[in-house]
């Protein structure tokens, strides 16, 4: 038998969820982020219940390849543009939008022998200081790319460092309308969470990722409450022992865990090798039976231990949801120090993956 432990794609939340940008959106077209295998959901199985978006957003070049030669017919944008000139001959084969990000790649652009134009992203950076032209440089930099016959339709993209904190957009977003004047163009600047809650950002393109997902921008479960998004993905197991200690015993590695007092505890089979975050501490929530409870000790490859005080009818194979839909990855994202983000991506390949709809 399989170890039981199991991640579930419910798909239907995800065709909800780009209902939702479309709700806060209603102006903009979508770019539908599906970088790192779909945030860890696997893109092969949840690219067609995105397939109502406008555009896919992504960057590898083979994840491109493989939506056009699985019939998708509609804008494919190369987040990170192109890295070799000799990807040039498949941007221009398979039609792909590449973003520009620096003079090397405008003028490997210009000179190449393409069949056709492409439609280029100009990326200005705006503060964030990883990738794009700067402020200066940005009006010349358009000239130059409209003068290319290697270049068809341009669009300004940027991207907001604090859209989802306190600190907000206004800097940038002052930045980008004073280096951008007279440039005459569509923009894309809004990620997840300008598109929640700046929609002034909007423009022509959002680039909507984690929220797609049904997880927060900023790691905040309650940001998320009234929104109508949902998760997509959940994490479950079942305990595989049960034990039953005296005061004063410990628990697995480094002994980390002392119980006070007697007390039942459950063994479940997930671990860090499974992609459960091993700095999650002990308190960390998690749900057995259908009752929140939270783990103990320190966790460990392929298992880790929760306290059943508040679960005592639990046994061998009670059912435990790690996150999902009544516990959020936020929350054990927030109790390992870490975000959602990085529990999706982390999904280990070793564990089966289940989809269904509603």
């Amino acid at each position: 038998m399989p170890r039981p432990i199991s991640a579930i794609l419910n798909l239907s939340a995800l065709s909800n969820n780009l209902k939702v940008v479309r709700h806060y959106a209603p102006k903009a077209k979508i770019w539908s982020v599906i970088k790192a295998n779909a945030y860890g959901h696997g893109l092969a199985r949840v690219w067609q219940s995105l397939a109502t978006t406008d555009g896919f957003a992504l960057l590898d070049l083979n994840d491109a390849i493989f939506l056009r030669e699985q019939g998708w017919q509609k804008p494919i944008l190369l987040l990170e543009g192109f890295f070799e000139a000799s990807d040039l001959p498949l941007l221009d084969r398979y039609r792909l939008t590449t973003t520009v990000h620096n003079a090397w790649q405008l003028a490997t652009l210009k000179k190449a022998k393409l069949e056709t134009p492409l439609d280029i992203y100009l990326k200005l950076n705006s503060g964030m200081n990883r990738l794009g032209f700067s402020g200066e440089a940005m009006y010349k930099i358009w000239q130059e790319a409209k003068a290319s016959n290697n270049i068809s339709k341009i669009t300004l993209m940027s991207h907001f460092a604090n859209a989802d904190n306190t600190v907000g957009i206004q800097d940038q977003y002052t930045f980008i309308e004073e280096s951008c004047k007279g440039i005459l163009v569509e923009r894309s600047l809004a990620n997840s969470a300008a598109i929640l809650w700046h929609p002034s950002t909007h423009y022509d393109w959002v680039r909507p990722g984690i929220i797609l997902y049904g997880a927060s921008p900023n790691g905040h479960v309650t940001t998320l409450k009234d929104t109508g998004l949902r998760p997509v993905m959940s994490l479950h197991s079942k305990l595989l022992a049960v034990q039953t200690l005296e005061a004063g015993a410990d628990v697995g590695y480094g002994n980390c865990y002392h119980t006070k007092t007697a007390m039942r505890i459950g063994i479940v089979a997930c671990g860090y090798a499974d992609g459960y975050p091993r700095h999650a501490p002990q308190g960390t929530p998690i749900i057995v039976d259908g009752i929140l409870t939270h783990t103990i000790g320190a966790v460990s490859m392929d298992m880790l231990a929760v306290d059943l005080t508040p679960c005592p009818q639990a046994g061998i194979n009670s059912k435990v949801e790690l996150w999902g839909e009544n516990l959020s990855i936020d929350e054990v994202a927030a109790a390992a120090n870490t975000i959602g983000y990085e529990l999706m991506c982390a999904l280990a390949a070793r564990v089966p993956v289940v989809s269904h709809l509603d």
